[in-house]
């Protein structure tokens, strides 16, 4: 396992983390189903201790990832090893009378982080991301409580904070702000984006990046086809609809080249590509048993991928896009 450092923050990562929104099991928020299915909690614990054992250090979550039962199940099992790993979660949704809404204010935030500290057993965060702000007003109100986290970063409450953004725009108006010290942000194969502003702005101010669903929901596994469909409890029911299974399933199929040497796997080719990035520090894929967590941890062995390799990707996703 290869390590890098939160741009100036001076935490070090191993470069594949471990996104533990999977391990939460059945979830949603109000009338939104947010979960990825029924879970094991032993074969989840069995997943998260296989990552740590192929030296992930980095391990992901939030607190309604299983509505606080992945920041449990972390707590549990990293509890007497606390000083070996990084730990990140994030807060700012809630339901209030049965509806979902978000809430970034100060005191929320700090009540927020008081829950994670319990359920994780621990007194401190290493990272801790204000979650995904949907609109301008609560993106602003997200600026103003990172203020307020900064003065908890002082008493060591924090290693570090910052947003986990809607979009990558977001991110760049965070870097101009001049506050927080990390982003995390949808970044993969399939989308692009940030790599135009955002990572080029990440680098020159010393900000660092996490790159969230890192395997386009686990399409880019190669696992799916055009009749896949998901059962109601999986969020993907809703935000993958039959026309964009097809059409997801038909862009990685034409990425299939990158399976045809070299052994790896296709989910092994879509982690490379973004750790092909300079700006990211860490790649948070998911994962519900220990097959896949070692999977997605030897991708470190093998580096990043090929300029070659890279170009071809980036001619077929922009021929996709058009």
């Amino acid at each position: 396992m290869k390590y890098r450092m939160i741009g100036s923050a001076g935490i070090e990562v191993s470069e594949v983390g471990f996104g533990a929104w999977a391990i939460g099991g059945e979830s949603s928020l109000g009338d939104m189903v947010t979960g990825w299915g029924s879970t094991d909690d032993d074969v989840s614990l069995a997943a998260m201790d296989a990552a740590y054992e192929a030296g992930v250090t980095f391990f992901d979550t939030a607190d309604v990832y299983g509505m606080g039962h992945s920041e449990t199940l972390i707590g549990g099992l990293f509890h007497d090893r606390r000083k070996n790993v990084i730990i990140a979660s994030k807060g700012g949704n809630r339901v209030v009378d049965g509806e979902w809404t978000k809430d970034y204010s100060a005191s929320y935030i700090q009540s927020a982080i008081e829950s994670s500290l319990a359920r994780l057993k621990t007194d401190y965060l290493d990272i801790y991301f204000l979650h995904t702000p949907s609109t301008d007003e609560q993106f602003r109100e997200c600026l103003n409580t990172l203020e307020i986290l900064e003065r908890m970063r002082e008493q060591g409450i924090l290693g570090c904070a910052g947003i986990s953004v809607a979009n990558e725009d977001q991110g760049v108006a965070m870097i101009r702000s001049g506050l927080g010290q990390i982003i995390q942000v949808i970044h993969n194969i399939l989308s692009p984006g940030p790599e135009r502003e955002l990572f080029p702005l990440a680098e020159e101010h010393g900000v660092g990046i996490v790159a969230r669903v890192p395997l386009a929901s686990g399409f880019l596994t190669g696992k799916f086809t055009r009749e896949t469909r998901f059962p109601e409890n999986d969020h993907r029911s809703w935000s993958y609809p039959p026309e964009k299974i097809a059409r997801t399933v038909d862009i990685v199929e034409r990425l299939s080249f990158l399976t045809d040497q070299g052994g790896q796997s296709m989910a092994q080719a879509a982690l490379r590509y973004i750790l092909s990035m300079n700006a990211v520090t860490s790649v948070i894929p998911g994962a519900k048993n220990p097959r896949q967590a070692g999977e997605n941890a030897r991708t470190s062995d093998f580096g990043p991928l090929s300029s070659s390799e890279l170009e071809r990707i980036r001619s077929i996703v922009s021929a996709y896009e058009r």
